[in-house]
């Protein structure tokens, strides 16, 4: 299946899609998607109010949240093309997770978030997630995603 209509995915319908409201949905734009594949853009981790921020920090840890929600939007959008509803999911599971040392907050420019589908069964989901500033990596791994209910989003 082929995803009928790639225009780009604004920072409202995002947060249409998934559980995480405008202050926790970190995902700014989709620019580009289609059937096996995510590629996002945000400026959310420069704001103070970053909800993941611990006073002036903001762990590298938090990139995989900027992962997750890739996922779930992927997952979101690719469940609209089917005409089924969107589900929420539970992470289950990280592999092979790669962090750049330093600190989130230190980034001053977008990061690109990718997220490649490996698996997808309509209820449990594997992806591969990449975080780039430019052309360096700062964040890759795998996430496993169960137990998708009714309804909502990752």
């Amino acid at each position: 299946m082929e995803a009928p209509d790639k225009l780009i995915v604004t920072r409202d319908e995002i947060c249409k899609r998934i559980p995480h409201s405008y202050g926790m949905c970190l995902i700014e734009i989709v620019s580009d998607w289609d059937e096996d594949s995510i590629t996002c853009v945000s400026k959310t981790h420069i704001l103070p109010s970053n909800p993941l921020r611990n006073k002036n920090h903001l762990p590298m840890t938090a990139l995989i949240e900027y992962g997750a929600q890739a996922m779930a939007i992927h997952g979101s959008l690719m469940s609209k093309n089917d005409g089924n509803e969107s589900r929420a999911g539970y992470l289950a599971g990280l592999k092979d997770v790669h962090l750049e040392k330093g600190d989130l907050s230190d980034i001053h420019n977008e990061i690109l978030i990718v997220a490649k589908n490996i698996y997808s069964d309509g209820k449990n989901m594997i992806y591969d997630f990449f975080v780039y500033n430019g052309e360096k990596q700062l964040a890759t791994g795998r996430a496993t995603v169960f137990g998708a209910i009714e309804s909502g989003g990752l």
